[in-house]
């Protein structure tokens, strides 16, 4: 994505906006989205993009926070075994306050083998998963943002 032209997206009715290529076409046009869930894709690319607002982990430190995300979503697409940590931080977003308190945000990559929809291990690709995990306390959210990158797509594997 990095040299791509990239144009404003309002996310949420309007309540977030971000900035990302204009490739990545609405999933919302296509199939029905949770309402806490934002979507975009390039089918062309078999890319993803993901903005999620969640109830605040409390019981997960904020250093831990995108490890801890990157872990349930590999266990939730059944790729738990098969998870490859690349990287992992967390800083605080001091100019990004909800109130009096700044945001933390949290980082993490990793790689892993996912299948498609109900297909089974044999369909399973090889994607690089980076993951944006922004603590907003006050609000008692996190807002979750995950971009699926695929680097090595199985023939058994439903487009």
């Amino acid at each position: 994505m990095a040299g791509e032209s990239c144009v404003p997206r309002p996310l949420f009715g309007g309540a977030i906006s971000t900035a990302f290529p204009a490739r990545f076409q609405d999933v919302s046009n296509i199939r029905e989205v949770p309402d806490h869930q934002e979507v975009f894709v390039d089918p062309a690319r078999d890319e993803s993009l993901i903005f999620e607002l969640l109830d605040l982990k409390g019981e997960v430190d904020d250093a831990g926070s995108a490890l801890w995300f990157l872990r349930d979503i590999a266990n939730e697409q059944d790729a738990g075994d098969n998870l490859v940590v690349e990287h992992s931080g967390t800083l605080e977003l001091a100019s990004l306050r909800l109130g009096e308190a700044p945001a933390v945000a949290g980082t993490s990559v990793g790689q892993l083998a996912v299948s498609k929809g109900r297909q089974g291990r044999e369909a399973q690709n090889i994607v690089r998963l980076y993951l944006a995990n922004i603590r907003l306390k006050n609000g008692a959210t996190d807002v979750l943002i995950t971009a699926y990158e695929p680097l090595l797509i199985k023939l058994g594997s439903m487009f």
